[in-house]
């Protein structure tokens, strides 16, 4: 039987960079060269264009044509942790590495979170140190490997928000800042935040300074 001699191709894509609330999922997807065309045809494209419906319902259909996959979450706990010693970019670029070096792909496409796409990529290159040729990109999910990355990134970031509604009897929805159900359990902690809340967020700490200038105010108008 003849092997296949198709290059790999890989697509790395997160979901989560943004939210108050949950973990930053960050997926590789592997396939050959020859099989985004088969992306395409089941409709792929990048996550945000798609339903929560669709996405699930594709999910499925892309497992099957890629040849692997990785998907690494990171807690909102582990992201305050990090965030002491470097910046978010920084944390995605290490993780994109680790994805890069384990595939070993010819050719990997990267959605790249930040505008300075050159100044990633020399990161990435750094700490991949390997010879997958990089393509990094602002808006790489026109790519079809890289939009079945944020697919799949997307249904497990929006599986990890329900399981912790579940487990603590909340509802956040999203878990991002602009919604409304996000700020209302926010604010319903009184600054006790449990460790899927990312502490380190704007969000909170503008929260935590309204509440504490709150109290003074309360307290000056009762001395």
């Amino acid at each position: 039987m003849k092997m296949r001699e198709e290059k790999l191709i890989l697509g790395i894509d997160e979901s989560g960079r943004g939210p108050v609330i949950g973990p930053l999922v960050v997926v590789g997807a592997l396939a050959y060269e020859n099989d985004s065309d088969r992306l395409k045809v089941i409709g792929v494209k990048d996550s945000k264009m798609l339903s929560p419906h669709q996405r699930e319902r594709l999910y499925p259909l892309i497992k099957k044509i890629l040849k692997d996959y990785v998907i690494i979450k990171i807690p909102a706990k582990k992201i305050d942790e990090l965030r002491r010693e470097k910046n978010l970019n920084m944390i995605e670029a290490e993780v994109m590495a680790q994805i890069i070096k384990a595939m070993k792909a010819d050719i990997a496409y990267i959605d790249t979170p930040q505008v300075s796409v050159e100044k990633f990529k020399k990161i990435l290159l750094n700490l991949a140190g390997n010879k997958t040729k990089l393509i990094c990109e602002n808006y790489a999910e026109k790519y079809p490997i890289c939009a079945a990355a944020s697919i799949i990134a997307k249904v497990e970031r929006d599986k990890e928000i329900r399981k912790i509604e579940r487990k603590n009897k909340i509802f956040v929805r999203t878990g991002y800042p602009h919604d409304e159900y996000t700020i209302k359990f926010l604010k319903n902690c009184k600054g006790n935040y449990p460790d899927f809340v990312r502490k380190s967020w704007v969000t909170v700490s503008e929260l935590k300074t309204k509440k504490e200038q709150k109290t003074l105010k309360e307290y000056k108008r009762n001395k």
